[in-house]
């Protein structure tokens, strides 16, 4: 049985997220020699965009049914989301259509899919903090949120880096802990400002970074704080992407032991 990997991303138009997308890829690509390595996007804005420019463009059942159509029978999907929110239910709906149509499916999970990955997230944003940023400086993580009961995550992320580092704090545009719970907290002349997204785009350069007065920067700006944003994502982070990877090593797993006779491709 012919089987492959399937890479979800909400997708990513700079350059930079899209480097950060292909860094991911190389790693999969590295742990996995002999299989077929293939991208969906959850974006339908980006998935327009790519069209007209004529680049692979595949919403998650396109890909799917594309694998499906090239005779492959197996496939691990790999979804590079921070919870399991509203758009990782749109991928686990888009991969119950395909099993119906034949093609047997195993979905990892998303970054903060229960205490371990928590706990493990922390670690690796505590080693990943700016090499600059003095030890009683503040850093405020800006995540995207969501409304869905496991935006509660985020309020795990952020007691579990609160434990780790008191002036790092974890915050999020919708639900869970925002930015009018943080501000309070800041304290440090110098505030690092850091995307809790897993590839710098629209929300980290806008939402997070720019200049207009409602983004998080100008907000914490209107405080008399200094604000450095640092625009890295967090598939750029080894200690995240490793997450990722280890959930699709727990979803690539699942070909043996389902046909455990049958061949990688």
């Amino acid at each position: 049985m012919k089987r492959a990997i399937l890479l979800v991303a909400f997708g990513a138009s700079s350059p930079q997220g899209q480097s950060a997308l292909k860094s991911f890829d190389a790693r999969v690509r590295a742990r996995f020699p002999g299989l077929p390595v293939r991208w969906a996007y959850t974006s339908l804005l980006l998935r327009e965009r790519l069209a007209r420019a004529r680049q692979k463009s595949d919403s998650v059942l396109k890909a799917l049914r594309r694998l499906c159509f090239e005779k492959f029978g197996e496939v691990a999907v790999q979804p590079l989301q921070t919870i399991p929110g509203r758009e990782h239910a749109e991928v686990c709906a888009a991969v119950e259509v395909a099993a119906r149509e034949g093609l047997v499916c195993h979905v990892g999970a998303p970054l903060l899919a229960g205490p371990e990955d928590v706990a493990e997230a922390a670690l690796a944003l505590i080693r990943h903090l700016p090499p600059e940023r003095g030890p009683h400086e503040d850093v405020v993580l800006m995540g995207h949120g969501a409304r869905h009961a496991a935006v509660a995550r985020y309020g795990e992320l952020a007691r579990a880096v609160n434990g780790l580092d008191a002036r790092v704090h974890v915050g999020a545009m919708n639900g869970a802990v925002t930015l009018e719970d943080i501000l309070p907290r800041l304290s440090s002349e110098r505030v690092w400002l850091m995307p809790l997204l897993s590839v710098v785009g629209r929300h980290a350069l806008r939402d997070m970074a720019g200049e207009q007065a409602c983004s998080w920067r100008s907000r914490i700006e209107a405080l008399g704080r200094h604000c450095v944003p640092v625009l890295r994502g967090t598939a750029e982070y080894a200690g995240i992407a490793g997450i990722w990877l280890r959930h699709l090593e727990a979803a690539a797993i699942s070909f043996d032991v389902a046909n455990p006779e049958a061949g990688s491709a």
